[in-house]
């Protein structure tokens, strides 16, 4: 009896469809990614097994580092209206006046470390040179000029004005900054009755 011959057909499969679905997501997702500006304060936090995320919203981030050898300490807090609000208080109390403009730039910093006094020089500059290390010369937070005091009152009334929620707050200090300046920081908190914030450290193997 004599076999039956199959035709064999071609088993190639068209990729268009496919290769058309990979490029519309990976436009989709250059399209909607944020660049991540260099820090202007990096700092190298202590390693932890805590894997505690910090909130997206309503938190405010003292950093705390050196830099050449000068202690500084920046301040950053969540949400462009928030920051906007933060400002408009900032200047109320120190009679400094910005122009819409200026606060659209300020909503768009995320962290800073100037004197209330060079803001505007700050928001002057480009996003990169702004973020260069060096640039910003940290917040006064001595016993004279205590400017950051201010930034922390404000910024929490900000945030019940804005999202009308209580503001939280993390420090970040480097691994190497000695204790009495995060004691300072945590006191600063204390004194304004903020007894609850976080340690931002960086994340380490159970078995390190």
């Amino acid at each position: 009896m004599s076999k039956v011959k199959m035709s064999k057909k071609s088993t190639s499969i068209d990729m268009t469809a496919m290769c058309d679905v990979a490029f519309l997501l990976l436009t989709f997702f250059i399209l909607t990614a944020t660049a991540k500006l260099p820090e202007p304060l990096p700092v190298d936090t202590p390693s932890s097994t805590v894997q505690t995320k910090l909130p997206e919203t309503d938190l405010a981030t003292l950093i705390v580092g050196k830099n050449e050898g000068k202690e500084q300490v920046f301040f950053g807090v969540k949400g462009r209206d928030v920051r906007i609000k933060t400002l408009e208080l900032m200047g109320d109390k120190y009679g400094v006046t910005f122009t819409d403009d200026e606060k659209t730039q300020f909503s768009l910093v995320e962290e800073f470390g100037v004197p209330i006094e060079s803001m505007k020089e700050l928001l002057a500059m480009k996003g990169a040179d702004r973020s260069k290390v060096g640039v910003q010369p940290g917040i006064p937070c001595d016993s004279i000029n205590n400017q950051l005091k201010d930034w922390i009152y404000t910024a929490r009334q900000a945030n019940i004005d804005v999202a009308d929620k209580e503001l939280q707050f993390a420090i970040k200090g480097d691994a190497k900054e000695e204790y009495p300046q995060i004691k300072k920081i945590m006191d600063m908190l204390q004194d304004q009755k903020i007894n609850s914030f976080n340690l931002v450290t960086g994340l380490r193997g159970k078995d390190y």
